[in-house]
């Protein structure tokens, strides 16, 4: 086997799905995918989230990508598009794209699109002030949409959450009020729940939610595992031992010389590294899975190659497997916060020369 390998585990996706509709029973489900499904192997995630009531990306090379892979269900791409070109290339392959600007409204009133524009959404600024048109302009703008021959089907109201994974948080409910008078005023669907307001914040789920993270395994609270949620980690990164030697008290390890023996130690050498995805501020903070225990990581992260302090392991050897996150004693979360960075950016950034590994449990 090449290593580093990202093993997926598909049957951890569709458990994670399937927690998903147990907090949000009444709500369909538009599953995140974006970015290569966090790192994950968009495709292989596709498949085993079929049972999503539809998809989110971010762009609109990320939905045509999936449909010329045979993914069907309908695809929502959340950063919209703004050009005549790309609206059309959005109608030829069904793709979804947000409305969330007026220039977007008033370019569908003066194009002609191959086929109308199926399953709709417009972006309401309800307080995170990224994307979306303020709440008060939202009639105006529908009746524009609704009478271009563009678009077809009502269209739905989407939303997002600034700071949903602060539990009890009074901004959460200043974004949810706006948009429950715009479905109570409008009778339109509205999505706004991500995976923390999935697991925090019923009153939030209304017609669609659209988790992203917690379908990965991975907890979007800083207090609290993905496992301490009843998710399942997706993801386990490991790789193994490519070397092992000894060094004498007062020799430094790698780059700077940013570890130093206290006394005679075994280092092993595991082949990852920053050019891998494995976060740098690791370095001299972090440990990996060896043996059934915990072993720190010692000398600055290279591109390619981490080191060991073997000194409590010293039967290590070439060969053995080294898992870096993806388990309840080495939870990507905790990684995360030895990083000083969050969970989506570790899973995010693991590069292609990481082979994906697929199993079904």
């Amino acid at each position: 086997m090449a290593f580093p390998v990202a093993a997926i585990n598909l049957a951890a996706l569709r458990h994670n799905l399937a927690r998903v509709r147990e907090f949000t029973p009444d709500s369909a489900v538009m599953s995140v995918i974006k970015a290569d499904a966090y790192g994950h192997g968009v495709l292989a995630v596709a498949e085993a989230l079929a049972d999503s009531d539809a998809f989110a990306v971010a762009r609109l090379s990320e939905g045509i990508a999936l449909r010329q892979q045979g993914v069907k269900q309908p695809i929502v791409l959340l950063e919209g598009v703004n050009s005549e070109a790309d609206f059309i290339a959005a109608s030829a392959y069904q793709l979804s794209p947000v409305i969330h600007l007026f220039s977007q409204i008033q370019l569908l009133q003066t194009i002609t699109l191959p086929k109308p524009l199926t399953f709709n959404w417009l972006m309401i600024d309800s307080g995170m002030h990224r994307l979306g048109i303020a709440p008060a302009q939202a009639p105006a703008a529908l009746a524009i949409l609704q009478a271009c021959g563009n678009l077809t089907n009502e269209i739905g109201l989407m939303s997002h959450f600034a700071n949903s994974d602060l539990v009890g948080d009074k901004r959460n409910q200043q974004q949810l009020a706006p948009m429950q008078s715009l479905r109570d005023e409008l009778g339109l669907a509205v999505c706004m729940a991500n995976s923390a307001a999935v697991m925090s914040y019923p009153d939030s789920h209304l017609d669609w939610v659209r988790p992203g993270l917690m379908l990965y395994g991975i907890s979007p609270f800083e207090d609290k595992t993905g496992t301490e949620l009843g998710l399942e980690p997706v993801m386990q990164l490991k790789t193994e031992l490519i070397a092992v030697y000894d060094i004498d008290a007062g020799e430094e390890v790698g780059y700077g010389g940013d570890w130093t023996a206290e006394v005679p130690t075994r280092i092993g050498v595991a082949s990852i590294g920053y050019g891998d995805g494995y976060n740098r501020h690791l370095s001299n903070k972090s440990a990996v899975w060896l043996r059934g225990q915990k072993v720190p990581v010692v000398g600055r992260i290279s591109m390619d190659t981490i080191c060991l302090n073997l000194n409590n392991l010293e039967q290590a050897e070439i060969g053995d497997e080294v898992i870096l996150w993806g388990m309840p004693e080495l939870p990507v979360e905790q990684l995360a916060q030895l990083a000083a960075t969050i969970p989506y950016e570790l899973v995010t950034v693991i590069c292609r020369r990481v082979h994906r590994e697929l199993s079904d449990g």
